[in-house]
C-alpha cells in the first residue's frame, strides 16, 4: 500500500515537473477580464504548429475537461501528439521536440493512471461520440442556439455575460472534439460514424449560432455574427456595413474566389482580388474603414433609423472621404496634375468608397513605406486609375501591376518589396548611426523624390533601373534630394540667418550711437549707421555661399529649380553686397571731403531705399497674414519669380501664416523683449566699454610681459578684444532670458484667466462642494444625459432647490465611481471612501444629501449650539446657518429620523410619529420650537435613536425584538423628556395610544427596512450620529489630495461641452513598449540590495498610508507581514500590481488608460441610449451600480475606444519564455478591450547558408481561455527596424488603431478616472476655434508623479511640470509655435497617418523623434494648441545619473535637430517674428544653454591674457579704468542664467498661480537650501556637453535611463566614468584659469576682490566637481567612501582587453571615449580646440623669476625642452620590462641615479639662479595643461600615433592624469567622510520632502530593516 501511494505520488509529482517545464508562470487573473489562463501543455505549443493546426484548441478543451473524464482528455491528447507528428515528423521547427517530448510525457502519466488497465483505442471514438452528446445536453446546447438565433433575427443580443462567456468556452471544448471526432471517424463502427458525419454536417451548415463568437475579431464582429457584443445592433454600424456591401454594378467576382467567414461580399473582396492585398489586411482595414463611417455618421448628429438596412448619410461619406484623400488631393493640386477622377460632384458614393478602402489598403501594408507620405499618394494614383479602368468591365481581373512571376497576384511583393529594398540597403550604409547623414538617404530624401514632377519618370509598374530604385554603390556616394545634413555649426546661422543679422545690425547701430552720440551735435552718425547696409548685404552673402556649400552631395540629384535659385542668390548677394559695400566706402570717402555733393550716398540712400523696399514688400506678402492671399492669387511670372527667389518653394512649409490677430499677439510679445534687450544692451553693455576702448587704443609703450605677436603694435586689439568679448557672448544669449522672464509673466496671466489653481487645497473643496455637481453636469454630462435625467429643465423654471437636487442626482455617480477609483487605487481607506461618498440623491428625500465629510461632527456641534441657547428659535438656526453644511445635517437628520421611523411603524406607532413630527412642524412655523422641546434632552433623544440605527444597519432581521425594545425607548425619551409638559399630557391621555401602550402592542413589533433607499438611509444617518472626528483633513493621502483638487478646479476652466457618447469622436491610445518592466515579480520585490534594502520595504516606507489602505483591501490586519501574503495567491498577485502602480511600470499605464473605457461606459450608461423604440430609459435614475456589464455601454465604449499597445519583441520574449511575455499576458486577461500588437519573426530553411527570416506585424488579444488569439497576421516585406527602435516600433503597430483621434502615451504614465471622463471634453477641441486651421494636435497637460521623494526628483519634478504647464501654455498662444514634446498629445489620427505618421524614423537625425511629429504637422499647415483642464500622469528620472543621462539624450537630440532639414525650413518659412518664439524655444535654448558656458571660458581666458601679459596693470596704472561696469553686468547675468534662477522664474510663477504665494516663497526657499543651484549648474553642463559634441562629432544616441526606484548608493568609479569628460576636465579648465587669474592678475583689492569677481565661476567649478557625490545618497559615508576608493583603484589599474567592458577597466572605458572621433574634418576641429591647453605654458614660462624680464621666444622653447626632459623621467620611472631580472636590477639603479640627479639638478638650479620654490609650482601649472592637450591631440590623431609606436605612452600619461584628476575630486570627499554629521545633513539634504512627511529615510538608507521588522 505503501510503495502503491508512492508510486502515485510521483507519478502526480512527475506530471506537474513535465508542465512546469513547458508553460509560463501560472497566470491568476482577478478584478475585470477574462478569468481563464492557458494552462499546462496548452500553453507552450510552438508557432509553427499553432498556426497551420488546431492543437492549441484541442489541448485547451483536455485541460478542460481532464477533471470530469480523463479518459477524453488523453484521447484528445492523443490525437493532438499526432497531429504535431505529421506536420512536422522530425521537429525542426523551434520548440517543436520540447514540446512534443513533454506531450508524450503527459500521454504516459495519463495512461499510467488507469491502474494498469487495458485500453481499447478502438472504442476510444465511440467513447468521444458518447461524451460529445452528454456534453452537449449537460449545457442545453441545442436550446442555447435556437434562443441565441431567434433573437440575432429580432436585432437583440443576450443578456449575461458571464453566460456568455461560459457558453463560449463550452462550443469551444465541443469544436474540439468534433475536430478530433472526423478525425477518428474513419476508424469507428459505421452507425457511429454515420452519426458523427451527419452531425459535421449540421455544425457546417449552421451560420447563425453562438459558434461563430469563436471566430476571432478586433471590435467589430464582421466575419460572422456575434451574440456577446451589441456593436453590430447600432444602426451606424449595419449602416456602414451595408454601404461597403457588393453591388450588381461592381465587376462580378470569380466563382471560386472565397468569401471569408460568414458574411456578404464587399467591395473589400474585390480590392483583395485585383491587386492582391493580404486577407489579414484586408480584414484590418474593413474594420478600420466600417468604424470610421459609422463614427462619422453619429458626428454628425443625424439619426440613423434603427430598421433592416440603415443607410449612412451622403455628408458622411463626403467627409471621411475628404479627410482621408486630403493629402494626396493637394499633392496633385501641388504638381498640377489631374486627380483620378474629374470632379467631386461627378464620383458615385460606390467610387468614393472603394477610394478610401483603396488608399487604407496601400497605407495597411505599406509597412516602412508609409513614413514616405507622398510616395504612397504616387501607389494610390496609378493604382486608383487601374482600378477606375478594372471597375469599367463586367468582370473583375486582376491588375497586371500586382502580377507575380508565380501568377499570382500580390501588391506587397509586386509595389512595396522594392521600395523596400532600396530603403533597406540605404539604411545598412549608415553603418549603425555612425557613418554621416550625407552618405546615404534617409526617409525624407526618399520621400522628397515625389515632390516634383521627374517622380513620374519612375513610370507603372515602377522601373527597376530608374534612379529612385537605383541601389548604392559602396565607393559611390548616393545622392541627396533637397538637402543634405552634414555635420556644422553653420546650420545655424543658414537656418536662423535673420535672427543673427537682426542682432548684428542692432549690435553695430548701438555701438556706433554710442561711440558717436546721436542728434543735432552728431551729424556724421546718421552716415555711419547706414554701414547697417553692407553688413546686411554681406551676411546675406555668407548665407547665400552656405547655402551652396551645404548643398553638396546632392546637386546630381537634386532639381533643377532648386540648384538654379542657388546659383541665381548667391551671384545676385554677391554682386549686390560687392556693389552696395563700394558705394558706402565712397560715402565715407565724400564724407572726408568738403567739397562733396553728395553724390553717392544719395545713389547709396536710393539703393538700399529700393533694396530695402523691395524686401520689405515681399516679407509682407509672404509673410504677413493680411497680405498672403494677394500672394496666393497672384500668377504673375515677374512677381512669382522674385517670391521664387525670395522664398524656396516645397511641398510642405506653403502657408505658414496665422491670422491677424494672433500675428499681432505675437508681434507685441517680442517687441516687449526687443525694448527690454536693447535698453539693456546700450545702457549696460556697450556704453560703459566705450571710454576705456577709447583709452586703451590710444595707450601706446605699453610694456609687454611675453613675447606679443600681434597686440604690441596694433593698438592693443588683443586687449579691446577680451573686454569686449563676453560682452558680446551675454548680448547674443540674453534674448532668452528675457523670453523667458515675459514668458513667466505672460504665461502666469493666461494661467489665472484660466483660472487655474483657484481651488488649491483640501479645505477649498469643502468650501466650494456645494457648486461642483452643476458645474459638473454642464461641462461633463452630455445635453442627451441632461433632458433624459432632469426633463423639467426644458419646462417651467423650477426651485432652485428642485435644480440642486437634479444636478446632485446626476452628479453622484461621476463623483462616487471617481472615489471607488481611488479606493481601488489605495489612496483612500474605506472609512474615507465613506465619507467621501455623496448618496445617490434619488430617493424620495427632497433636500440634497452631501458626502458626509462635509457634515461630520456637524451634528454633535449643532446640539452643543442647542444646548447652549438661551434665545430664540430664529437666533439658534442663525447660529447653525453661518455653517451652510451644519445647516445641511441639520435638516437632513431630521427628514431622515421622520422618513425612517414612518417606515419601521404602523398602526398605533405610526399615529404617535405623526403627531410628533405635526407639532414639532407647527411650533418651527411659530417659532416656539425652544419651548415646544426641551432642547437640554437632544442628547438623550440621538443617544436612543443612535441605539435604534446601530441595529438597524446590521441587516439581520433577528434583531427585531432589540430594535423593537430600543424604539420603545426612543417613544419613552421623546415622549416624557424631549416634549414639552402640555403636549407630554396631550400624548399620554390620547386613548389611542394609550390602550395600545397598556395592552403591551406598541412598538411590539416593526416593519424590518427592506427598501434599498431606507437601509441606505439608516446607514448614512447612524454614521452621520456616530462619527466625531472633524473631516477638514479627510483624505489625508497628498495624491488623492492633488487629484481632487485638479478634477474639482478643472470643472470651472473653460472646456468645451460634453457631445453624447454615441457622437463623440473616437480614439485611440497608443502606447510602445520595449523591453522595459511590465510588473514587479515576487523575486524583484524582494531582493535587497547592497544596503540590505528591497524595492517592497522602500515602497512601504515611502507610502505607509498606502500600505495600510492595501492590507484593508484584501482583508489583512495592519501587521501582516510580507512572507504572509505569499500563503494566498492571489494576495501576492495583488502585491505585485500594488507595486507596480507605485512605478514606472507598463502595468500601471495600461490601468491608467483602460480608465478611458470605463468612464465611456459610465457616461453611456447614464446616457441609456436605445437600440429600439421602445428600449428608452425612464425619466428616473436608476442606480449605475453594474456599468460595467451593460452590453449596450461596453458595445458603444468599444465603438469609441481602441488601446493598442506595441510589444515589439513580445513574440521573442514568448518564445523565451521570458516573464515579460507572461505579464503581458496577464494584462491581456485583465483588459478585455486591450490590444498587444508585436513583430512576428519566423525563420524558414537555411538558402546559401543563411536562414530566411519572415517578418509579422501581429495583433493579439485575449481568448476566452485568457490565451493570446491572434486577431491579424500581416507580412512584412522585411525587417520594420531600419531606422529608430521607438518611431518603428510605432509605425508596424500604428494601422490597428482606430477612429479619428490617437493619443500617444509612453510606457511610463499613468492617467485617473476622474481625467478620463472629461476626454469627450477634449476631442471637441479638434472642432474648436483655434486659429485659421483646426487643431491637429492638442497638447495635454502632465502631472509629473515622481518628484514626491528625493530633492533630485522635485527639481526635476518642478522643472518638467513648469514647462508642461506655464512653458507650453504660452508657445500655443500667444507664440504659435508648441511642437509635439513627447506624450501624451492627442494627434488628429488621419491627418497624420495620411501624412507620413506620429514620428519619424530615419537614424540618429531623427533621435528626438517625438518633436518631428510637430514639425511635420506644422510644416503641413496642421495647427497645435494646449490644454490644460485635462491631465494624465508622467513619470521621470529620479537619479542624478538617469537624470544626466536622459538630459544627454535631449541635449543630443537637440544637437541633430540644427542638422535636420525640418529646422531649416521652419527657420526660413516662418515669418521673422515666429521664427524667434520657434528658435528659442527649441535648439534655441541649448545654444543660450552652451553660450552660458562660453561666456565664462571666453571671460577667462580674456582675463589670464591680460594677467600673462602683464597689460591688466599697465592699463590700471596708465588708465585708471578697467569697464568693469559692463563686465559686472555681463557676468551676473551669466550668473544669474548658470545656477537656474531664470529657469526657476517659470517655475515660481507656476508656484504662485497654483500652490499660493507663500507656498511658492517657501518652495523656492526650500529648493535653494536644497542646492537646486548646484543641481541646475551641474545641468547646465551636461547640456552643454552632450550638445556641443553631438553637432560637432555626432554620437547622439538612445540611452536608457532606467525606471526604477533610485535610493541607492552609487560608486566613485561609476560617476567618474560618466562625467568625467562632460564635467570634471571643464571645471578643472577653468580651476586653471581662475588660479592663473589669482596668481598673476592685477587688482587693488588683491585676491579677494578677484574671488569675488569670478565667485560664478568657482560655483561652477564646485558644483561640476563634486554635485555627482553631494547628490548621491550616502556620498559622505565612511564606509562607503572606503568601498569607493578600493573600486576606483581596481578599476584604474585594470587592464583592458577584448571583450573587457568600459565599467570594468580604465583602458576599456578611455577607448570607448574616443569613439565619437571618426572623421577627419572632427579631428582637424579637435585639434583646433585643443590648441589652448599650450597657452598655459606659454604665459606662465614668462613670468617666472628664472627667466626674469627676458620675452624671446628662446624662453618659451626652452621650457619644451624641460618637458621633453621630464617626460623622459616620466617614462624611466613607469618603464616595467619584461626580459630578465638582470634587466630589472639595472632599470632600478638607473631610477635610482635618476632620482639622486634630479634633487642635485634642482637644488643647484635654485642656489645658483633665481628659480624659486613657487617657479617650481608655477611649472606645474604651465605643464599640466600642456600634457592635457598633448593627450587630446594624440586621441585625435590616435592611427598616426599608433603606427610610431607611441601610442602606449599616450595611454600610461593619460592613464596618469585620470588617476589624479580622481585624487583631486576624491581627497575632499574622504576628508568630508570623516564627520558623520556630514553624512546625515546630506540625506536631509537629499530626503527632505520625505523627512517632511515622516518617513523613516534613516532606515531605507541604512538598511537597517531587520530592526524595523523587529520592532
Amino acid at each position: 500500500m505503501d510503495s502503491r501511494a508512492v508510486e502515485v505520488r510521483a507519478s502526480r509529482n512527475w506530471e506537474k515537473l513535465v508542465r512546469a517545464t513547458l508553460k509560463r508562470e501560472q497566470l491568476r487573473s482577478s478584478g475585470p477580464g477574462h478569468g481563464r489562463t492557458p494552462s499546462g501543455i496548452a500553453g507552450a505549443i510552438p508557432p509553427s504548429l499553432e498556426r497551420a493546426t488546431n492543437i492549441d484548441a484541442i489541448l485547451q478543451a483536455a485541460d478542460e475537461i481532464q477533471s470530469e473524464n480523463p479518459t477524453i482528455a488523453r484521447i484528445l491528447c492523443e490525437q493532438a501528439y499526432s497531429m504535431a507528428q505529421n506536420l512536422d515528423p522530425n521537429s525542426d521547427g523551434r520548440g517543436v521536440l520540447q514540446f512534443k517530448t513533454g506531450l508524450m510525457s503527459v500521454i504516459k502519466q495519463k495512461l499510467a493512471k488507469r491502474d494498469g488497465g487495458r485500453i481499447d483505442r478502438n472504442r476510444d471514438v465511440e467513447l468521444l461520440w458518447e461524451f460529445y452528446q452528454q456534453y452537449k445536453r449537460r449545457y442545453r446546447v441545442d436550446d442555447i442556439e435556437r434562443e441565441e438565433q431567434k433573437l440575432l433575427e429580432t436585432g437583440a443580443f443576450s443578456v449575461n455575460i458571464g453566460e456568455s462567456l461560459e457558453m463560449r468556452k463550452v462550443i469551444a471544448t465541443l469544436r474540439a472534439l468534433v475536430e478530433v471526432m472526423e478525425a477518428l471517424s474513419k476508424d469507428a463502427d459505421p452507425r457511429v460514424g454515420r452519426l458523427i458525419i451527419e452531425e459535421l454536417r449540421r455544425m457546417k451548415r449552421s451560420d447563425g449560432t453562438i459558434s461563430a463568437e469563436l471566430t476571432p475579431y478586433n471590435i467589430v464582429p464582421l466575419e460572422a455574427p456575434s451574440l456577446t457584443t451589441a456593436i453590430r445592433v447600432f444602426p451606424e454600424v449595419k449602416g456602414a456595413i451595408s454601404a461597403i456591401r457588393y453591388t450588381e454594378q461592381f465587376p462580378r467576382l470569380p466563382a471560386d474566389f472565397e468569401i471569408s467567414g460568414q458574411r456578404d461580399a464587399d467591395l473589400f473582396d474585390l480590392l483583395e482580388y485585383v491587386f492582391g492585398f493580404q486577407k489579414d489586411n484586408v480584414r484590418n482595414q474593413r474594420e478600420n474603414v466600417v468604424l470610421t463611417i459609422a463614427n462619422a455618421q453619429t458626428q454628425l448628429g443625424i439619426r440613423v433609423e434603427a430598421e433592416a438596412d440603415p443607410k449612412i448619410d451622403e455628408k458622411a461619406i463626403n467627409e471621411v472621404f475628404l479627410k482621408v484623400l486630403d493629402n494626396y488631393i493637394k499633392w496633385c493640386k501641388y504638381l498640377r496634375i489631374r486627380l483620378v477622377w474629374n470632379s467631386f460632384e461627378a464620383i458615385s458614393r460606390d467610387r468614393k468608397l472603394f477610394l478610401v478602402s483603396l488608399y487604407f489598403l496601400i497605407w495597411g501594408e505599406a509597412a516602412n513605406v508609409r513614413f514616405l507620405p507622398e510616395c504612397i499618394c504616387y501607389i494610390f494614383h496609378h493604382m486608383a486609375k487601374d482600378l477606375d479602368a478594372i471597375l469599367d468591365h463586367g468582370e473583375a481581373i486582376r491588375a497586371a501591376n500586382c502580377i507575380t512571376e508565380s501568377g499570382s497576384v500580390s501588391f506587397l511583393e509586386k509595389i512595396i518589396c522594392p521600395i523596400y529594398e532600396i530603403l533597406a540597403a540605404e539604411a545598412a550604409r549608415n553603418n549603425n548611426g555612425k557613418a554621416a547623414h550625407s552618405a546615404w538617404r534617409n526617409y525624407d530624401d526618399f520621400n522628397e523624390y515625389f515632390w516634383s514632377k521627374a517622380c513620374f519618370e519612375l513610370d507603372w509598374p515602377m522601373r527597376r533601373e530608374s534612379s529612385f530604385l537605383l541601389k548604392p554603390s559602396k565607393k559611390k556616394r548616393t545622392g541627396k534630394s533637397t538637402f543634405v545634413e552634414h555635420r556644422t555649426y553653420l546650420h545655424l546661422y543658414r537656418s536662423f540667418h535673420r535672427l543673427w543679422i537682426f542682432l548684428a545690425l542692432m549690435f553695430q547701430a548701438l555701438t556706433i550711437i554710442a561711440f558717436n552720440g546721436i542728434g543735432k551735435g552728431h551729424p556724421d552718425t546718421f552716415k555711419l549707421i547706414l554701414s547697417i547696409g553692407p553688413t546686411f548685404a554681406i551676411m546675406n552673402f555668407i548665407e547665400s555661399c552656405l547655402d551652396v556649400l551645404l548643398m553638396f552631395g546632392a546637386y546630381k540629384t537634386a532639381r533643377a529649380m532648386a540648384i538654379s535659385r542657388l546659383v541665381i542668390r548667391f551671384l545676385w548677394c554677391g554682386l549686390s553686397s560687392v556693389f552696395v559695400t563700394y558705394v558706402y566706402v565712397k560715402v565715407l570717402q565724400e564724407r572726408n571731403d568738403r567739397n562733396s555733393n553728395d553724390f553717392y550716398f544719395r545713389i547709396y540712400i536710393l539703393v538700399v531705399g529700393v533694396y530695402a523696399a523691395l524686401r520689405l514688400f515681399l516679407g509682407l506678402i509672404v509673410k504677413f497674414p493680411a497680405c498672403h492671399a494677394l500672394s496666393a492669387m497672384s500668377d504673375q511670372p515677374f512677381f512669382q519669380f522674385f517670391k521664387w527667389i525670395y522664398q524656396e518653394r516645397y511641398y510642405v512649409g506653403r502657408g505658414l501664416f496665422e491670422r491677424m490677430s494672433d500675428y499681432c499677439r505675437y508681434v507685441a510679445f517680442w517687441l516687449v523683449i526687443f525694448i527690454c534687450k536693447f535698453t539693456f544692451a546700450y545702457f549696460l553693455q556697450i556704453k560703459p566699454l566705450v571710454k576705456p576702448t577709447r583709452l586703451i587704443r590710444t595707450l601706446s609703450n605699453l610694456e609687454y610681459s611675453w613675447h606679443d605677436l600681434i597686440s604690441e603694435n596694433n593698438n592693443n586689439v588683443l586687449t579691446i578684444a577680451s573686454l569686449w568679448a563676453p560682452v558680446v557672448a551675454i548680448y547674443l544669449m540674453d534674448i532668452h532670458i528675457w523670453y523667458t522672464l515675459l514668458s513667466a509673466v505672460v504665461g502666469g496671466i493666461k494661467g489665472a484667466r484660466a483660472r487655474l489653481g483657484e481651488i488649491r487645497s483640501v479645505e477649498m473643496v469643502h468650501k466650494r462642494f456645494e457648486s461642483f455637481p452643476e458645474a459638473l453636469v454642464k461641462n461633463l454630462v452630455s445635453s442627451q444625459a441632461q433632458a433624459k435625467r432632469m426633463p423639467f429643465i426644458s419646462e417651467a423654471p423650477q426651485e432652485s432647490h428642485d435644480m440642486n437636487k437634479a444636478y446632485a442626482a446626476l452628479f453622484s455617480p461621476f463623483w462616487n465611481e471617481i472615489i471607488k477609483s481611488l479606493r481601488e487605487e489605495d489612496f483612500i481607506s474605506n472609512r474615507e471612501m465613506d465619507l467621501l461618498s455623496i448618496p445617490s440623491n434619488t430617493g424620495s428625500l427632497r433636500l440634497v444629501q452631501w458626502p458626509l465629510f462635509l457634515l461630520s461632527s456637524k451634528i454633535l456641534l449643532a446640539i452643543d449650539l442647542a444646548l447652549d441657547c438661551k434665545d430664540t428659535q430664529t437666533d439658534l438656526w442663525n447660529r447653525i446657518s453661518r455653517d451652510k453644511y451644519m445647516a445641511y445635517a441639520v435638516q437632513e437628520c431630521y427628514f431622515s429620523i421622520e422618513k425612517i421611523l414612518n417606515s419601521l411603524v404602523d398602526g398605533e406607532g405610526s399615529l404617535w410619529v405623526e403627531r410628533i413630527f405635526r407639532e414639532i412642524n407647527n411650533s418651527i412655523l411659530e417659532d416656539s420650537l425652544v419651548i415646544t422641546l426641551s432642547l437640554k434632552k437632544l442628547p438623550v433623544v440621538l443617544s436612543r435613536f443612535t441605539a435604534l440605527t446601530g441595529l438597524l444597519r446590521n441587516e439581520t432581521p433577528e434583531l427585531a425584538r432589540g430594535a423593537a425594545k430600543a424604539l420603545y425607548d426612543l417613544y419613552e425619551v421623546v415622549t416624557h423628556e424631549l416634549l414639552s409638559s402640555d403636549l407630554r399630557e396631550q400624548l399620554d391621555t390620547w386613548n389611542i395610544l394609550a390602550r395600545a401602550r397598556n395592552e403591551g402592542r406598541l412598538f411590539s413589533r416593526i416593519k424590518w427596512p427592506v427598501d434599498p433607499e431606507i437601509k441606505e438611509q439608516v446607514r448614512r444617518l447612524h454614521l452621520l450620529l456616530t462619527v466625531k472626528d472633524s473631516a477638514d483633513n479627510v483624505p489625508k493621502n497628498l495624491e488623492a489630495r492633488r487629484r481632487l483638487e485638479f478634477f474639482t478646479n478643472s470643472l470651472f476652466m473653460d472646456m468645451p461641452s460634453a457631445k453624447p457618447v454615441s457622437e463623440m469622436m473616437p480614439f485611440s491610445v497608443f502606447t510602445p513598449y520595449y523591453s522595459e518592466t511590465v510588473l514587479y515579480s515576487n523575486s524583484e520585490l524582494r531582493v535587497e540590495n547592497e544596503d540590505g534594502i528591497s524595492v517592497l520595504f522602500y515602497l512601504q516606507k515611502i507610502f505607509p498610508d498606502e500600505w495600510d489602505n492595501f492590507l484593508e483591501r484584501i482583508d489583512r490586519a495592519e501587521a501582516t507581514r510580507d512572507a504572509e501574503l505569499q500563503d494566498s495567491s492571489t494576495d501576492s498577485l495583488e502585491l505585485r500590481f500594488w507595486a507596480s502602480y507605485r512605478g514606472q511600470t507598463l502595468a500601471r499605464t495600461v490601468r491608467g488608460m483602460m480608465y478611458y473605457r470605463r468612464a465611456l461606459m459610465l457616461q453611456s450608461y447614464l446616457e441609456g441610449r436605445p437600440l429600439r423604440e421602445d428600449a428608452y430609459f425612464q425619466t428616473d435614475l436608476p442606480t449605475t451600480q453594474g456599468f460595467e456589464l451593460s452590453r449596450v455601454s461596453r458595445a458603444q465604449a468599444d465603438l469609441k475606444f481602441t488601446y493598442v499597445v506595441s510589444c515589439q519583441i513580445y513574440g521573442q520574449q514568448k518564445q523565451k519564455k521570458l516573464p515579460e511575455a507572461a505579464d503581458i499576458a496577464l494584462l491581456l486577461q485583465r483588459n478585455e478591450a486591450l490590444r498587444v500588437a508585436f513583430i512576428h519573426v519566423e525563420e524558414s530553411g537555411a538558402v546559401e547558408g543563411k536562414v530566411s527570416k519572415e517578418f509579422y506585424s501581429k495583433l493579439v488579444k485575449a481568448d476566452i481561455h485568457g490565451k493570446d488569439q491572434e486577431i491579424y497576421s500581416i507580412k512584412l516585406p522585411g525587417d520594420p527596424k531600419l531606422g529608430e527602435g521607438k518611431p518603428e516600433n510605432q509605425n508596424h503597430a500604428i494601422i490597428f488603431t482606430r477612429g479619428e483621434a490617437v493619443q500617444t502615451i509612453d510606457m511610463n504614465q499613468d492617467n485617473y478616472l476622474e481625467e478620463a471622463m472629461k476626454m469627450r471634453n477634449l476631442l471637441e477641441e479638434f472642432r474648436g476655434n483655434h486659429g485659421i486651421r483646426p487643431p491637429t494636435i492638442l497638447g495635454v497637460r502632465e502631472h509629473v508623479f515622481t518628484g514626491s521623494v528625493s530633492s533630485l526628483a522635485w527639481f526635476m519634478s518642478n522643472q518638467e511640470t513648469s514647462f508642461v504647464t506655464l512653458g507650453q501654455r504660452v508657445l500655443a498662444s500667444p507664440l504659435k509655435v508648441r511642437m509635439h514634446y513627447g506624450h501624451p498629445d492627442v494627434f488628429d489620427r488621419i491627418f497624420h497617418v495620411t501624412r507620413g505618421g506620429i514620428s519619424k524614423a530615419s537614424r540618429v537625425i531623427n533621435i528626438s523623434e517625438d518633436i518631428y511629429a510637430g514639425f511635420n504637422s506644422t510644416l503641413r499647415q496642421g495647427n497645435i494648441t494646449h490644454h490644460e483642464y485635462i491631465q494624465v500622469g508622467k513619470g521621470r528620472d529620479v537619479g542624478l545619473n538617469q537624470i544626466a543621462l536622459f538630459e544627454g539624450k535631449v541635449a543630443g537630440g537637440n544637437g541633430e535637430q540644427v542638422l535636420s532639414r525640418d529646422i531649416y525650413r521652419l527657420g526660413q518659412l516662418f515669418d521673422f517674428f515666429r521664427m524667434l518664439s520657434f528658435f528659442f524655444t527649441t535648439v534655441g535654448y541649448y545654444v543660450c544653454t552652451m553660450m552660458t558656458v562660453l561666456t565664462i571660458y571666453i571671460f577667462l581666458y580674456g582675463r589670464a591674457y591680460l594677467a600673462f601679459s602683464g597689460l591688466d596693470e599697465a592699463i590700471s596704472k596708465e588708465a585708471k579704468i578697467t569697464g568693469n561696469s559692463a563686465l559686472d553686468a555681463a557676468l551676473n547675468a551669466q550668473f544669474l542664467v548658470q545656477i537656474g534662477i531664470f529657469t526657476a522664474v517659470p517655475m515660481i510663477m507656476g508656484f504662485i498661480l497654483e500652490l499660493g504665494l507663500l507656498k511658492a516663497v517657501f518652495s523656492f526657499i526650500t529648493m535653494q537650501l536644497q542646492l537646486c543651484s548646484v543641481f541646475f549648474t551641474f545641468s547646465l553642463g551636461t547640456r552643454t556637453h552632450y550638445f556641443g559634441r553631438t553637432i560637432l562629432h555626432g554620437g547622439a544616441k538612445y540611452r536608457a535611463t532606467g525606471r526604477g526606484f533610485v535610493v541607492r548608493h552609487i560608486k566613485f568609479a561609476d560617476n567618474y566614468r560618466l562625467y568625467s569628460r562632460s564635467h570634471f576636465t571643464k571645471a578643472l579648465e577653468v580651476a586653471l584659469l581662475l588660479i592663473v587669474y589669482i596668481a598673476y592678475g592685477y587688482t587693488d583689492g588683491g585676491a579677494v576682490s578677484f574671488v569675488l569677481l569670478t565667485m560664478s565661476s568657482w560655483f561652477l567649478v564646485l558644483s561640476w566637481l563634486f554635485a555627482p557625490y553631494i547628490f548621491n545618497p550616502s556620498g559622505f559615508e565612511w564606509q562607503k567612501t572606503v568601498e569607493d576608493f578600493d573600486d576606483w583603484t581596481s578599476w584604474l589599474m585594470y587592464k583592458g582587453g577584448v571583450g573587457v567592458k568600459g565599467e570594468d577597466s580604465w583602458e576599456s572605458w578611455w577607448d570607448e571615449e574616443q569613439m565619437h572621433i571618426q572623421t577627419l574634418r572632427g579631428r582637424i576641429l579637435e585639434t583646433i580646440l585643443s590648441a589652448r591647453f599650450f597657452f598655459f605654458q606659454y604665459g606662465v614660462v614668462y613670468k617666472l623669476h628664472l627667466t626674469g624680464n627676458d620675452t624671446s621666444l628662446a624662453v618659451y622653447g626652452f621650457s619644451w625642452v624641460v618637458l621633453v626632459a621630464f617626460v623622459m623621467i616620466f617614462k624611466v620611472f613607469t618603464y616595467s620590462p619584461k626580459k630578465s631580472s638582470n634587466f630589472q636590477l639595472l632599470m632600478r639603479f638607473t631610477q635610482g641615479v635618476t632620482s639622486i640627479v634630479i634633487v642635485a639638478a634642482v637644488s643647484l638650479v635654485v642656489i645658483l639662479t633665481n628659480l624659486s620654490i613657487t617657479d617650481l609650482f608655477a611649472c606645474i601649472l604651465a605643464f599640466i595643461p600642456t600634457g592635457w592637450g598633448i593627450i587630446c591631440l594624440a586621441i585625435a590623431w590616435k592611427r598616426l600615433l599608433w603606427l610610431l609606436g607611441v601610442w602606449d605612452s599616450v595611454r600610461e600619461f593619460a592613464r596618469m592624469y585620470d588617476a589624479g584628476m580622481g585624487m583631486l575630486i576624491f581627497a575632499p570627499i574622504a576628508i568630508l567622510s570623516w564627520f558623520p554629521f556630514v553624512s546625515t545633513f546630506q540625506s536631509r539634504l537629499l530626503f527632505n520632502q520625505a523627512f517632511s512627511r515622516g518617513l523613516e529615510i534613516s532606515l531605507i538608507l541604512a538598511g537597517n530593516k531587520a530592526n524595523v521588522e523587529r520592532s
